[in-house]
């Protein structure tokens, strides 16, 4: 407190900031005197709304403070004739124009703050601090004179350091065409500045709004989100095919294709990078905006896609010891990877963990924020190539194990991507073996009255990856299936659904009615065996990174990824796609490696913050460890050979288990039928 006795007492909420300024101080001075968090772009000019304070008065015995109305001024013109886009509420007060008199409470409103407190649920991001890389700067930029030879950029430095405090800033290129452009239309401009040290873009006028675009490049799809660097707020989300798929549905098949085709490798980081600039083209024409207005991007994606996004050999990741040319995070241009954007656009991406485990599980973790879990927890991102995060605030393990693309369709007789008319959910009678189930673009079952006239205009066309567990799951629940993953053919007697192919026999899931065009859906016997290869590699992985994190227990698991969205908890732990856990603890985490970049973009702490914690995690390598055989031919059984299932058998009844189950040499469609134990039915 000063000693001068003409000084006034203020305190800002929330932040509980307080401290004394000489009558007659703006708010925004206050503000900055006592470094409250209070926003502004337009410096004080009363253009941009971005300081509304909201002034308290009354008496406040905790802060030793009585206020009334005097303690401010009145509304003057510029207030009083304020139109911005940011409008003043009741009670709310512009802090560039509102003086201080006497001792007041000023509280911040969340719109008003730099380091905003947000939510945005089309991503599933948590609350979150934004701290952005990014931010503009209203000011004016003096005339140029004859006796003074400075140019225009040096008058800009020396304008943003009056106003703004901004020393040693420095400029590329094109921020300085854009300089010049601006102030041939007037003096008074708005630029960007990144990191505080370099501007990168300027515009002429007042602009209170710079974007930017946060995406996952998966294997199989690219989804991208454009957000308002300064709010949070998301302006648009989309997705494209990764056309990648046409030389490979796996990453491993990629990678093949490069070796057999060294030249190969151009078209592969060309097409993908067409994809890229085709999604922010798209994303902002969504949001009706400039793509000049986009500043700053995030990448995330897996080793391969990481490196054939890069332009980087993906080769050496085809075999041990995977070594990535680099695991670091990388600040690049735009333009380098051909991405369409303000020239001066910079890319972040993010840095990757080892070997086949890359910078979307480092986004996913991020998102998580699995290395302050309490307990163990584990993180499973299922896809072609599924990544896996094990542990907690001590010690985070990670591993990728590889899954397959039987889960997204492929290698399924019946599969398809998960698109309208796809069943999604499935539910077997266990004394009739009768099927009902969903597909998506309905909500009802196809039991439901109604169900045929609501999807009239749909085509039950196959089964996606959500679907397919389900009914593999049940079809074991049931007794169709045995521990050994074998359809029981003896229940051709009581069901017409058992249907014999061969040597083997298949379960009709869709039998359509005579006359449409719709295909029968049958889930065969090779079906089963995907299912099992690709659950037993999963399983194997997590089961590996237990033994050496030293548990036998997980408290909670999180199913990451588009698909791991959509995948019903119950049904993950039936399969053996998980270990058994608590169901209530057995959820959802959505999209967490696109969560985590659209994180990595708002804020600059957050990616110093994954930096860090990347080098702390243990990375185990799947494919060299002697006992990952081991625990995947024990996951081959359904939902596993050894295993206990108390949290799920609280839940549902499972089947005994058969007497033997599947060797190593077990191939889909391979090995000979053995004698088993009659399952159960439930």
């Amino acid at each position: 407190m000063s000693a001068n006795d003409r000084e006034v007492h203020v305190v800002f909420t929330p932040s509980g900031r307080q401290g004394t300024v000489s009558p007659g101080s703006t708010a925004l001075e206050a503000a900055r005197a006592l470094g409250v968090d209070l926003d502004t772009v337009c410096g004080g000019r009363g253009i941009c709304g971005r300081c509304q304070v909201v002034p308290s008065f009354g008496e406040f015995a905790k802060h030793g403070i009585t206020s009334d109305s005097t303690a401010i001024s009145d509304p003057g013109p510029t207030e009083l004739g304020y139109g911005g886009k940011r409008p003043l509420a009741t009670t709310s007060r512009l802090g560039c124009q509102m003086h201080i008199n006497g001792d007041v409470v000023l509280d911040v409103p969340p719109g008003s703050q730099v380091h905003k407190q947000v939510v945005r649920k089309r991503v599933e991001v948590p609350d979150m601090v934004i701290d952005p890389v990014v931010r503009l700067y209203f000011t004016s930029v003096a005339e140029p004179e004859l006796d003074s030879p400075q140019g225009e950029l040096g008058r800009l430095k020396a304008a943003l350091e009056t106003d703004w405090q901004l020393l040693g800033l420095s400029a590329g290129l094109e921020a300085v065409k854009a300089l010049q452009l601006a102030l041939l239309q007037t003096r008074d401009i708005t630029v960007a500045v990144r990191d505080g040290a370099e501007i990168v873009a300027a515009w002429p006028g007042f602009v209170d709004e710079v974007f930017g675009v946060a995406i996952d490049v998966g294997s199989t799809t690219i989804a991208g989100h454009l957000l308002e660097l300064a709010t949070g707020e998301v302006r648009a989300s989309s997705g494209v095919m990764n056309p990648q798929i046409r030389f490979g549905e796996d990453l491993m098949s990629r990678v093949s294709y490069v070796m057999m085709n060294p030249e190969g490798a151009d078209d592969l980081t060309s097409s993908v990078r067409a994809s890229l600039d085709e999604l922010v083209a798209e994303l902002a024409a969504e949001a009706a905006i400039d793509t000049s207005a986009i500043l700053e991007l995030t990448l995330v994606g897996n080793p391969v896609m990481h490196h054939l996004m890069l332009g980087l050999d993906s080769v050496p990741l085809g075999g041990a010891p995977f070594a990535l040319a680099v695991d670091e995070a990388l600040e690049l241009r735009a333009s380098e990877l051909d991405i369409g954007a303000n020239p001066s656009a910079r890319v972040y991406v993010l840095p990757c963990i080892a070997g086949h485990v890359g910078a979307d599980t480092a986004a996913a973790i991020l998102s998580e924020r699995s290395h302050e879990a309490t307990g163990i927890q584990l993180m499973v991102d299922v896809g072609t190539n599924a990544e896996i995060v094990l542990g907690g605030a001590d010690r985070l393990l990670a591993a990728s194990s590889p899954t397959g693309p039987a889960f997204e369709g492929a290698q399924i007789s019946c599969g398809q991507r998960a698109t309208a008319g796809a069943i999604e959910r499935v539910r077997i009678d266990r004394e009739t073996l009768e099927p009902r189930y969903r597909i998506i673009g309905s909500e009802l079952w196809s039991d439901d009255p109604g169900f045929a006239a609501d999807t009239s205009k749909l085509t039950i066309t196959g089964v996606c990856g959500s679907g397919i567990i389900e009914v593999v799951s049940e079809m074991h629940l049931a007794g169709i299936v045995t521990t050994d993953g074998i359809i029981d053919g003896t229940k051709a007697a009581t069901s017409p659904r058992i249907v014999e192919e061969g040597r083997t026999f298949s379960y009709l899931l869709h039998d359509p009615e005579t006359g449409t065009d719709q295909p029968q859906l049958l889930i065969t016997q090779n079906d089963i065996r995907a299912i099992q290869l690709a659950k037993a590699a999963l399983y194997a992985g997590v089961q590996l990174l237990m033994d050496h994190l030293g548990v036998t227990e997980i408290d909670s698991i999180r199913l990451a990824g588009a698909f791991g969205s959509h995948i019903d908890p119950t049904y993950a732990v039936a399969l053996g796609l998980v270990p058994d856990c608590d169901l209530d603890n057995v959820t959802s985490a959505g999209n967490a490696a696109g969560t985590g970049a659209v994180i990595a973009l708002l804020s600059g702490a957050a990616r110093r913050e994954i930096e860090d914690v990347v080098r702390r995690v243990e990375k185990v390598e799947t494919a060299t460890e002697p006992k990952f055989q081991d625990h995947f031919v024990d996951a081959m059984a359904i939902p596993h050979k050894t295993a206990n299932y108390p949290h799920l058998s609280n839940v549902i009844d499972l089947p005994p288990r058969s007497d033997t189950t599947l060797g190593a040499q077990d191939t889909p469609g391979g090995g000979r039928r053995r004698r088993r134990r009659p399952a159960r039915e439930s």
